[in-house]
């Protein structure tokens, strides 16, 4: 497959693989350039975030990209912010301007409430400690979602007609446009525009951190991206990581 990329960018393309992910690690830990990005048609073991199955439907983004950015490892994570900006970036213009776009905490994409992309971070670090690599991996619902409507979505199901390759190629644009605005600016725009597009706002939310369930209400990010909830007992609760569910949706 031919793609139209940002310069600086490298492809490597795939029919069919087991995941992009993996792919992606196994071509950055023998040292792979930044920028490059593994594509597939399919995948066998696709997997989003916990190990959870990703389903791989026919006619859809499946991507992963390299990277190799000069930042501690803490502050990597703010790639995926960087991530959902673009691939809202990318899906708005093929979209009727009614239909909605929201992110939700940490890493997905929500069309009209509706689960649309999912963002998938692995990392590696070096013996003294610095980030060797970071793979990004991208899942976009283009022409297949998911059996349950009610929860996830691809863009064929709200009528666009759109291919897999002009969606990457979208993507690819607008990810190294907040890429540069990132390295340029530092995450404080990022986290702007982020919350500008935030899901579940001021709503009432349920998080749970292995075995432990907090219940409050979604105030905030923090200067390093976590949610800031304000508890329903009282006070406040920083979030690093964690799942969220927001009773207004039933998307996980």
């Amino acid at each position: 497959m031919t793609l139209v990329l940002p310069p600086g960018f490298v492809h490597c393309g795939f029919e069919v693989i087991d995941s992009t992910n993996d792919e992606a690690k196994r071509q950055a830990a023998a040292g792979a350039a930044d920028s490059t990005l593994i594509t597939a048609r399919a995948q066998t073991h696709g997997r989003g975030r916990q190990g959870r199955s990703w389903i791989s439907g026919t006619g859809n983004v499946l991507c992963s990209l390299i990277l190799r950015p000069a930042c501690p490892p803490r502050l990597a994570a703010q790639l995926s912010f960087v991530t959902a900006l673009a691939v809202a970036d990318a899906l708005r213009p093929l979209l009727p301007s009614a239909i909605p776009i929201a992110l939700k905490w940490p890493n997905d994409v929500l069309v009209a409430g509706r689960k649309v992309s999912g963002i998938l971070l692995e990392s590696a670090t070096t013996p003294e400690g610095r980030l060797d690599w970071l793979v990004i991996g991208v899942g976009i619902n283009v022409a297949d979602g998911p059996g349950d409507t009610a929860v996830g979505v691809a863009l064929a199901d709200l009528g666009v007609t759109a291919s897999a390759d002009d969606v990457i190629e979208r993507f690819g644009a607008a990810f190294a446009t907040w890429q540069d605005r990132w390295r340029r600016d530092g995450f404080a725009p990022i986290r702007a525009a982020w919350l500008a597009q935030a899901y579940g706002r001021h709503e009432p939310v349920t998080t749970t951190l292995g075995q432990q369930k907090l219940t409050g209400r979604f105030l905030d990010l923090d200067p390093d991206g976590g949610l800031v909830l304000e508890l329903a007992e009282g006070g406040r609760r920083t979030i690093a990581g964690g799942e969220v569910y927001f009773p207004s949706t039933p998307t996980a």
